[in-house]
């Protein structure tokens, strides 16, 4: 029996919910991404508590322990309890009645294995108690030893209850699975065939996954399956996947950029609801691949870390080998300061006088940075 040992689980917090829960007779678990990350040795940022305790009961029990719960998702058993200014979703145990491609209707249940069939991964059906001992109704542990992302039962019906799956099982692949041993066949086919269902989504909930995907150490074959099987053109139309792993290697041990990593995606970005940061980034970006613009000039233009994606994208489009000492030079560019103001061509103002300042910024940057103010004004 798999026993799970991580420091949030002995926390007072999480031991307060659980208490409570299993102290009036009720089933109460930690679930789900907790569990896979710690069995992983993955950070855990979210601890989720599954009960078969009524959502009804768990307000009353938490009311009279003095605690704040707040009824985040009431309607689908959802009950955020506050413990020590922490928040612990507490989740009733649901079958589901109905589905709708994004939303399910759902029933309350006392079964954890019923609770368990509702999920979208098998490593994300796993429960443990107080006491860590782990729960494993559907035989998700040996998927995580394993490092296999699988679907739940029937991949296709799974994809129907919510199309955001598919984009899903990609991210996970990239996150926590094996890429010596693929991505699981019959999953594959179940995404293309819904594909199209992704239509349904809004751009919020594509593009947060987007974003996670693209964060993974090495989403390349995640990625590279995605346009295979038609997932990627639905989501980023026009978008060709052979740039990825070529710009992977080339990052080496830099920290993942996920726009650095779209930038070479291309493609419509419509469906992915980006910051106006985020699309002032990748405009900039985009505009300096397709520029003559040397190493330094792009960090004095966009600084070191956006003229970084520009060079490291321009290689892996390109197919071409990193310039020699290109971080050397952007972090040059990025720091310096041209040495002409406007005050010192006081007999040009207006249009004259940003045309000037233009054409000498232009000579300082072809010279490398090597002409001075007394230079440039003789």
């Amino acid at each position: 029996m798999q026993t799970l040992s991580a420091p949030w689980l002995t926390h007072a917090g999480t031991q307060t919910v659980l208490g409570l829960l299993s102290g009036a007779g009720h089933q109460a678990y930690v679930v789900g991404g907790c569990v896979r990350n710690a069995l992983l040795g993955v950070a855990v940022t979210d601890v989720d508590i599954a009960t078969d305790a009524p959502p009804e009961q768990v307000l009353e029990l938490a009311q009279g322990a003095g605690l704040r719960a707040v009824p985040t998702g009431l309607a689908h058993g959802t009950i955020t309890l506050i413990v020590a200014g922490e928040g612990y979703e507490v989740t009733t145990f649901r079958r589901d009645v109905a589905t709708h491609g994004r939303h399910a209707t759902v029933a309350f249940s006392d079964d954890l294995t019923e609770d368990a069939a509702r999920r979208d991964f098998t490593m994300n059906a796993l429960y443990a108690d107080a006491q860590g001992t782990v729960l494993d109704p559907l035989g998700g542990m040996a998927d995580l030893r394993a490092r296999r992302v699988r679907f739940v039962g029937d991949a296709r019906a799974r994809i129907h209850e919510d199309y955001l799956r598919i984009l899903r099982f990609f991210r996970f692949h990239a996150q926590y699975g094996d890429p010596a041993q693929g991505l699981d066949a019959d999953a594959l086919d179940a995404c293309a065939r819904g594909a199209q269902g992704m239509g349904q989504l809004s751009a919020e909930r594509i593009g947060a996954e987007m974003r996670k995907l693209l964060a993974a150490p090495d989403p390349a074959p995640a990625v590279a399956a995605m346009a295979q099987c038609g997932v990627l053109g639905q989501v980023l139309p026009g978008a060709q996947a052979d740039a990825l792993a070529r710009l992977i290697h080339l990052e080496g041990n830099l920290p993942p950029r996920w726009l650095r990593r779209l930038l070479v995606l291309g493609g419509k970005i419509d469906r992915l609801r980006l910051t106006r940061s985020e699309a002032r980034h990748l405009k900039q970006a985009q505009a300096g691949i397709a520029s003559l613009q040397g190493l330094v000039e792009l960090g004095y233009r966009l600084g070191a870390e956006a003229g970084g994606d520009v060079v490291l994208a321009r290689a892996a489009l390109l197919e071409s080998p990193l310039p020699a000492d290109w971080q050397a030079d952007l972090l040059r560019g990025a720091g310096a300061v041209f040495p002409v103001r406007a005050a010192d061509l006081p007999h040009l103002d207006g249009p004259a006088l940003g045309a000037e300042l233009k054409v000498l910024e232009q000579r300082w940057l072809a010279s490398h940075l090597q002409l001075s103010r007394k230079d440039l004004l003789a």
